[in-house]
């Protein structure tokens, strides 16, 4: 039987491009451009194997990854990015994430990824390897901060980090104005950073947005 395969990508071409590739082993049931869309139906369609990017308006790869894995346990992700920080590389790895991969890598890779992760393995690019082990052992306290904070407080920093402003955050998540501002807030207090801008530059350092 085929590998039931999910895409999950802002950019419409690539997804494209990727069904392309993968059709001729695997079952594409699902193109997706907003993560948000995809978590909404993760639960219906079920696939085999999920490939995200790490980078995506609204909801990163990671917050994506890391709610697939509470809805649907099974499901085996791949991350599929331009995004070569070996940090970022082993926080997916943390959470739950079975390959990763750069954009960069050749179409034959992703075919063996996919073979990999379906064989219970696990897949990272040579591209990251040799950086891979020292980034899933180093920054103990930064780690430990990110992972203080709450997933609604993660899609809070990521939209602010994307330039949206308190109000078009509030709209997004279905908050009021006022409990976004708390978010920012106990972010703030809990990250011991004491501007708006500063707290955005974490995001962007720490692979949140």
């Amino acid at each position: 039987m085929k590998p039931r395969i999910a895409v999950v990508d802002d950019h419409t071409l690539l997804t494209d491009a990727l069904e392309h590739l993968l059709v001729p082993d695997c079952e594409v049931v699902g193109k997706f451009s907003d993560p948000r869309a995809f978590l909404a139906r993760v639960e219906q369609i079920k696939p085999d194997v999920a490939i995200l990017d790490v980078t995506m308006p609204s909801l990163n790869g990671l917050d994506t990854a890391r709610e697939v894995r509470r809805l649907v346990p099974s499901v085996r992700i791949i991350m599929l990015t331009m995004n070569e920080d070996p940090d970022v590389a082993a926080e997916a790895f943390r959470i739950g994430v079975s390959g990763y991969l750069l954009k960069r890598s050749a179409g034959s890779e992703l075919a063996t990824a996919v073979r990999e992760v379906m064989s219970h393995h696990s897949y990272v690019t040579p591209f990251l390897t040799q950086h891979l082990v020292g980034a899933l052992i180093q920054n103990p306290q930064t780690r430990k901060r990110i992972h203080g904070l709450t997933a609604r407080q993660r899609e809070v920093l990521q939209l602010l980090a994307e330039g949206r402003s308190m109000k078009e955050v509030a709209t997004v998540l279905d908050l009021s104005v006022r409990t976004v501002a708390f978010h920012k807030y106990k972010m703030m207090e809990h990250l011991h950073i004491d501007s708006t801008a500063a707290l955005i530059q974490f995001a962007v350092r720490e692979g949140i947005v």
